[in-house]
C-alpha cells in the first residue's frame, strides 16, 4: 500500500524541525521522518550558546533550542512525527520507501524536503584505527548526551568551531587538552572560542598535523609535525605527545545521497564541503517539488541550517498555494537572514560557494 502525503521532511535535524513548522504553521500536512529515536540532529549535543539574533535562538544554547523545536512540532495539529524511520530511496516515480519497525512503508508525496545534514570527515595516516581515535561529534555525543567523561588526555585535530568549541567542553569535563593542531595557517572558528582556549592554556599550533598514532591495542599517543606552504610534512619537526584520546574535527560532508537517487543534478563545491545539490534560490533542486535545507546543500553553522529550514518550508507552502501573501514574506525574510549570516569576513567562503551554485544553475 502506498500512503499520499502532501509535505514530507526527512531529517529531524535542526534544518528539518524548522522547515517542518514553517510549512505546517502555514497551513500544509507533514510528515516529518527522524532516523534516530530523537529528533534533533545536532542540536541534542550542543551545550553552547548560539550566535545571531534573537530569531535564531540568540543567547539560548543548542540543546535547548533542540528541545523547544521538537516540542513545538510536537504539539502541531499539522505534523507527525515519525522516529527510527530511515528513508531507503527515493525512485523516479516518485515513492519513497521507508523502513520503519522492520516495516517496509511506501510514501507517495506532493513536496519534499531533503534535511539529512552531513557525516564527519576522517583523516588517513598511520594507525588511524586504533581505539581512542574518535570524531568530534562522537565526543560530543558521550560528554553531553551520555555524561560520560571521554578521555583523560586528549589532542584534538581541527580549529573550526567544532573544534574549538568541543575543547572547551572537554576542559570543563575535567580533560587534559594537550593542544590543538590545525593544517591551515590561520583558525578557522570564532576567535572568541579560540581565546577562552588559550586563556586556559591550551595551545593552537597551526601548520601542523597528525604523522602517525602509535599505541598497543589502544591510542598511547600521536606524533606531530609542521606543515610547509605546499601542505607538505617538514622532516625534523617531530612531536611526540602522549594521549589517550585523539579528537578529529577536520569537517564535515554533505549527505546528498537521496538527491542524487532521486536525479537531482550535483556537483562538487569545494567551498561547500563536498557534492552538494544544485538548487534554486528557494532552494528547489533541479526535480521539480524536491527541496534541499541545512548541510546537505552546503556545511554551515546550524542557526544558518535552522533559517534554511524556515525558507524551505515556507516556499513549499507557497509553492501549494498555502497562506500564500505572509508565507512569502517569511521566504524573503529567511533570505535576507541568510545574508546576514554569511556576511563578514567568515561568510566569505559560504558566499562564494554559492556563487558557484548560481552560476551552475545559469549552465544547465
Amino acid at each position: 500500500m502506498i500512503r499520499d502525503v502532501e509535505v514530507l521532511v526527512i531529517g529531524g535535524g535542526p534544518a528539518g524541525l524548522c522547515a517542518a513548522k514553517a510549512a505546517a504553521d502555514s497551513g500544509a500536512h507533514v510528515l516529518l521522518l527522524e532516523r534516530d529515536d530523537t529528533p534533533g540532529g545536532q542540536l541534542v549535543k550542543q551545550t553552547h550558546k548560539f550566535f545571531g539574533s534573537e530569531r535564531q535562538y540568540a543567547g539560548t544554547r543548542g540543546f535547548q533550542i533542540g528541545e523547544m523545536l521538537v516540542e513545538e512540532i510536537n504539539a502541531h495539529e499539522n505534523i507527525e512525527l515519525m522516529t527510527d524511520a530511515t528513508v531507503l530511496g527515493m525512485y523516479e516515480d516518485g515513492i519513497v520507501t521507508v523502513l520503519k519497525d522492520e516495516k517496509h512503508l511506501k510514501l507517495r508525496p506532493v513536496k519534499t524536503i531533503i534535511a539529512t545534514g552531513a557525516a564527519e570527515k576522517f583523516l588517513t595516516f598511520p594507525n588511524n584505527d586504533l581505539p581512542g581515535i574518535y570524531g568530534a561529534g562522537a565526543v560530543q555525543t558521550l560528554m553531553n548526551v551520555g555524561g560520560v567523561k571521554p578521555a583523560d588526555k586528549v589532542v584534538m585535530v581541527g580549529a573550526g568551531n567544532i573544534g574549538l568549541i568541543v575543547s572547551y567542553q572537554m576542559l570543563q569535563a575535567g580533560v587534559e587538552v594537550e593542544c590543538v593542531v590545525e593544517a591551515l595557517p590561520n583558525i578557522g572558528g570564532f576567535l572568541v572560542h579560540a581565546s577562552k582556549l588559550r586563556r586556559a592554556g591550551v595551545p593552537i599550533l597551526t601548520r601542523w598535523t597528525v604523522k602517525e598514532a602509535y599505541g598497543n591495542g589502544k591510542l598511547e599517543g600521536v606524533i606531530l609535525c609542521q606543515l610547509d606552504d605546499k601542505w607538505q610534512q617538514i622532516p625534523g619537526t617531530e612531536k611526540d605527545v602522549p594521549c589517550d584520546t585523539l579528537c578529529l574535527a577536520v569537517g564535515l560532508t554533505p549527505l546528498a545521497e537521496l538527491a542524487w537517487q532521486a536525479g537531482a543534478r550535483c556537483e562538487y563545491i569545494r567551498e561547500l564541503s563536498g557534492h552538494v545539490p544544485i538548487c534554486d534560490e528557494n532552494l528547489m533542486t533541479t526535480i521539480e517539488g524536491l527541496y534541499c535545507a541545512g548541510d546537505v546543500s552546503g556545511i554551515e553553522e546550524a542557526s544558518s541550517a535552522m533559517v534554511e529550514g524556515r525558507l524551505a518550508g515556507y516556499a513549499v507552502a507557497v509553492a501549494l498555494g498555502y497562506d500564500v501573501e505572509n508565507a512569502q514574506k517569511e521566504v524573503d525574510a529567511a533570505k535576507a537572514e541568510l545574508v546576514e549570516l554569511r556576511s563578514g569576513p567568515m561568510g566569505g567562503k559560504i558566499r562564494a560557494g554559492i556563487a558557484k551554485v548560481e552560476q551552475k544553475r545559469g549552465e544547465a
